[in-house]
């Protein structure tokens, strides 16, 4: 069910730095400026306050992707937005995902990526503010993807939701726990979390059975 391959164990930064490397390179062959926007991407991903918004969680969501990447339609435009989703990310601000979008069309323009390629990489990580149903089944794999560890293991799920915590550090216990107790109902009132059919199958059940018990714990 889970992903369980060998690259798990490998370091975040050279595992994601493969993948990098080999999609840019199939766009441009300045290595300097592939090298250059991985840094970019490694430092972002890596900035002080992360917990749970870094490069391992990059590199579970392309673990993930290993089990559905026959099914996807544009593996190209689908992994950029993995890899541009949370470029930006801070928890006191409301427009992460529109500036990452934002960010993720300059960046893949100079690049040289084709304009079509860029509007999908855009579409798919606009989509993960709100994480709703869409026409575009990419993009409810890459929903999917970032929301997989909710239906991992309950010890994996138990420290994603530290780490998650972690990133809402500068708030009181008190309103951290009642935002997140609604963030919880509201997914367990989904008809659906996941949007796939291969996730809905696979990581359902389980992310019910976690969400439930931390809103009971």
């Amino acid at each position: 069910m889970k992903n369980d391959s060998a690259n798990q164990g490998m370091d975040p930064a050279n595992f994601l730095k493969q993948i990098w490397v080999q999609l840019c390179l199939q766009f441009t062959q300045k290595n300097h400026l592939v090298e250059q926007e991985w840094l970019f991407i490694k430092q972002s991903y890596s900035e002080k306050g992360r917990h749970y918004h870094t490069l391992k969680h990059l590199q579970y969501m392309f673990l993930q992707l290993e089990l559905v990447k026959n099914q996807t339609d544009n593996l190209q435009a689908l992994s950029f937005a993995i890899f541009y989703h949370d470029v930006v990310y801070n928890a006191k601000r409301k427009d992460n995902e529109l500036v990452s979008a934002e960010i993720a069309c300059e960046k893949l323009a100079l690049l040289n990526v084709q304009s079509e390629i860029i509007t999908l990489t855009e579409k798919h990580i606009l989509a993960t503010q709100h994480h709703k149903l869409s026409a575009e089944n990419d993009t409810n794999r890459v929903l999917d993807l970032d929301l997989a560890i909710l239906g991992d293991t309950p010890e994996n799920y138990k420290t994603y939701t530290q780490n998650i915590r972690k990133e809402y550090a500068m708030y009181p216990a008190f309103l951290y726990k009642h935002a997140r107790k609604k963030v919880l109902k509201d997914f367990l009132q989904m008809e659906h979390i996941f949007k796939t059919t291969y996730f809905i199958q696979h990581f359902e059940q389980q992310a019910r059975v976690n969400l439930q018990s931390e809103l009971e714990g």
